[in-house]
């Protein structure tokens, strides 16, 4: 694993108020489309969910290789593009490393893809449903 110190991208607890208040600006844009790239890959985003999903919050590298048929050094790859993008950390104990997802990151991901409706297609959508109720 590198030591190279990584920078950690959407920790601000703001973040999922903008969604709904106003477009994104280019920064925040940015932002977002790397840890949407970063989840845009089927092994990245088995392993994020092996890691959110694991009871106690940490699962050990060692137990998330056997999953996948690709090698050590590919699963540690895309492990740290999971870290690059903000989704998880981890911390090595000897031999292997741990991973646990960042606080409160799926749940701003969460908040952002489910933005409020406005009033407006709200109530077209309740003149849809009214329309194809019989009358």
């Amino acid at each position: 694993m590198s030591k190279q110190e990584l920078e950690v991208l959407g920790q601000d607890a703001a973040c999922c108020l903008e969604v709904s208040a106003a477009p994104l600006d280019e920064r925040r844009a940015a932002e977002l489309a790397r840890v949407f790239k970063a989840l845009g890959d089927p092994v990245r985003l088995r392993l994020l969910s092996m890691i959110a999903s694991r009871r106690g919050g940490e699962v050990c590298v060692c137990e998330m290789t056997p999953a996948f048929d690709l090698s050590q050094p590919t699963i540690s790859h895309h492990l740290k593009l999971l870290r690059q993008a903000g989704l998880v950390d981890c911390e090595r104990r000897g031999t292997w490393v741990y991973y646990w997802t960042l606080p409160g990151v799926l749940d701003q991901l969460a908040a952002f893809l489910s933005a409020r409706q406005t009033a407006g297609a709200a109530g077209e959508a309740t003149a849809e449903t009214d329309a194809g109720a019989p009358a």
